[in-house]
């Protein structure tokens, strides 16, 4: 398994492996261990709704105790997903341009479309069907190191049921 199927797989179904927006929180954990509280979570205990809990580049948000939200986040040049997500692998290089996903998700046959919300300046998104997720691309940093400086690198996929 690798990235862009992890990614491509999401983008189809609107799943990260077994996890799907509205399981109850303790079912991921039960699947992927203890996660990592947002700050304001750990500030104003577990029942304050909207902020993400973190494996890694995985994120997911939670809403009366249940997901509501789905992340695998990209904005540094390698990320760490869970085995349960991204099998065999501490990490994985996360830069994936724009051209690739698109590629990638033509041959799965994965229809998507522009996200003109989520479109401007410098940054571009997409939002795949039947999945519903949307992919955010955005231009490297100065510091960045990737192949090709004028190319969108994907920086997050997400779905939100909220």
């Amino acid at each position: 398994m690798t990235l862009m199927n992890v990614l491509v797989d999401f983008a189809r179904t609107g799943r990260i492996g077994p996890l799907e927006c509205g399981m109850p929180l303790t079912e991921a954990e039960e699947l992927l261990g203890p996660g990592r509280p947002h700050p304001a979570i750990r500030l104003k205990g577990p029942d304050i709704d909207g902020y993400p809990y973190a494996w890694g580049g995985l994120k997911l948000t939670v809403t009366r105790r249940a997901v509501s939200g789905l992340a695998i986040e990209l904005w540094s040049p390698t990320v760490h997903l869970p085995a349960l997500v991204l099998p065999d692998s501490e990490s994985y290089e996360a830069t994936v341009d724009r051209e690739q996903l698109v590629t990638a998700l033509d041959s799965a046959g994965c229809a998507h479309y522009v996200n003109d919300r989520l479109t401007f300046g410098s940054q571009s998104s997409i939002v795949t069907r039947p999945g519903d997720v949307c992919a955010v691309f955005g231009l490297p940093g100065r510091d960045d190191q990737v192949p090709h400086r004028d190319r969108h690198y994907l920086h997050v996929m997400h779905k939100h049921t909220d």
